[in-house]
């Protein structure tokens, strides 16, 4: 049994210790770290703590970790933890005897910028297809967004913030005609809806994502001094209450650019990147299936890039069948089954598993207490190992967030300070749209100048007309009214003799 469980020490520092119970110690072979994983398990039945030590252990062999903080519980991962009475009984009861509380090496970021380092990128760099299921956009809809892009592409405007694909809206609106030849018909409902969206964004803060210095996606990827992976912890605390949808698409976004931008790696001793996603339900609710293929398609590909991707949600039905397939590493805490549904979600969660012929693992399951799971690993020839019962060992980090001015610290001393703290607003389709309007609308100026300097040189060419033609003009007009006739017959009268 201990073989098949990667118990042995056999490579050393490229095993990461999940925990154990009477006698058995389960680890993860960290050459298998890019085979995903996924921890699951109701609320308080201690997914935070399991997915703490899992970084951590990546983070000392020297693999770089990108996680999602969604409760603000894990800053501490920076700062030794303060050991105790708890933590000294689980330590006996898995048999660790080389604890030792250290921090690891940390950066905190934060796309409202108010608790890390701010996260942007740029329209362009998002893409139509992520940005339309941002918007909730339908088909009609996405396949108008889809036009705007190429148009933006073929007239060269850069797409950099929310202000630039508003004004590109605009101007689409507006040349709609011109534009129906060549890009077909673009309607003005669309666009419409389209705009009404991008408001709704703004208003759950987004403004703060698009825009530059878009961040670099190698700066999730460093090593400390001493050869510890840099553990990226992103506040969504905020993110995921404002704007649950943002914060899934985020996550899609960074998934999909190290998929096209890291090299291929094949099989190594140990991943190059790893990524926690919290509540990974929220990426794939109402996700339209073309992006559900191709998050199926990324997580199937993006392991030989030698990257791993590792799910958290209170049950691994939250996630499609497709993908579930895919994740190697299975950890499950504790289900609750109070209904007839409950216990079929828990029967399907223990169909996932491979059995062990000295358990129930559906029972089991619904017996675990918190901090313990049902574990199963991957053998090193990439086979899953039968299922266990363990305790999850005590981070060597402290458990729980770390104080504002201790954050404030870190962040002061990060070699990421400054690089992206003031944005950047350069020329994009933004001002080149609007210097084109202004022009347009000079030379429309300019043009009826013209006409009118035109009418005023064609009236003046005309003979200035003499005193007696101005004067029987006169005349003539007033020859309708009375007194007019009477001195037409006066002057007459005159000229006859009469008198």
């Amino acid at each position: 049994m201990p073989a098949v469980l990667n118990v042995a020490s056999v490579h050393g520092m490229q095993e990461i210790l999940i925990g154990g119970q009477n006698g058995i110690k389960v680890s993860m072979d960290a050459a298998m770290g890019n085979r995903h994983g996924m921890i699951s398990g109701a609320t308080g039945t201690g997914k935070t703590i399991t997915l703490q030590i899992l970084a951590e252990g990546f983070s000392r062999i020297g693999v770089p970790v990108f996680l999602a903080d969604i409760k603000g519980d894990l800053s501490g991962i920076t700062t030794a933890g303060k050991p105790n009475e708890k933590i000294a009984e689980r330590l006996k009861q898995i048999g660790i005897g080389d604890y030792e509380p250290h921090g690891l090496p940390s950066a905190f970021w934060d796309i409202f910028a108010k608790t890390g380092h701010p996260v942007r990128t740029t329209i362009s760099g998002m893409g139509p297809l992520l940005l339309s299921n941002l918007l909730e956009l339908n088909d009609t809809q996405t396949g108008v967004l889809y036009s705007c892009f190429k148009i933006a592409d073929d007239n060269g405007l850069l797409l950099l913030d929310l202000k630039d694909l508003r004004a590109l809206l605009t101007w689409v609106g507006n040349q709609d005609k011109a534009l129906q030849t060549e890009y077909g018909n673009i309607a003005a409902a669309s666009l419409g809806a389209i705009q009404r969206q991008l408001l709704v964004l703004e208003e759950q803060g987004a403004e703060h994502f698009f825009g530059e210095p878009a961040i670099q996606i190698e700066d999730f990827c460093k090593t400390d001094f001493s050869g510890n992976g840099v553990i990226s912890v992103l506040d969504a605390t905020d993110l995921v209450s404002k704007s649950p949808r943002l914060y899934a698409t985020f996550l899609l976004w960074l998934l999909s650019e190290l998929f096209e931008n890291m090299p291929e790696v094949g099989d190594a001793d140990r991943p190059k990147l790893v990524l926690f996603f919290d509540e990974a339900h929220l990426l794939f609710d109402q996700a339209p299936k073309p992006l559900l293929d191709k998050i199926e398609q990324i997580v199937r590909l993006i392991r030989s890039k030698g990257v791993g991707v590792y799910f958290i949600s209170q049950s691994p039905l939250d996630v499609p069948e497709a993908v579930l397939g895919q994740l190697g590493l299975k950890i499950q805490h504790a289900l609750r089954a109070y209904t007839p549904k409950d216990q079929q979600v828990v029967k399907s969660v223990a169909g996932t598993f491979r059995a062990n012929p000295n358990m129930n693992t559906e029972t089991v399951i619904q017996e675990l207490k918190t901090g313990e799971a049902l574990v199963s690993v991957l053998n090193k020839d990439g086979s899953p190992a039968q299922v266990e019962r363990i305790l999850i060992r005590p981070p060597e980090s402290q458990i729980g967030p770390i104080s504002e001015e201790l954050r404030a610290e870190t962040l002061k001393r990060s070699p990421f300070h400054g690089r992206y703290d003031v944005e950047i607003d350069r020329e994009s389709a933004y001002e080149m749209l609007k210097k084109k309007t202004e022009q347009k609308q000079q030379e429309k100026l300019e043009e009826q100048e013209a006409k009118q300097e035109k009418k005023a040189a064609v009236g003046g060419g005309r003979q200035r007309q003499t005193v007696t033609e101005a004067f029987i003009k006169s005349a003539a007009r007033s020859i309708g009214t009375t007194v007019g006739h009477q001195i037409i017959r006066g002057i007459m009268g005159s000229l006859m003799g009469k008198r």
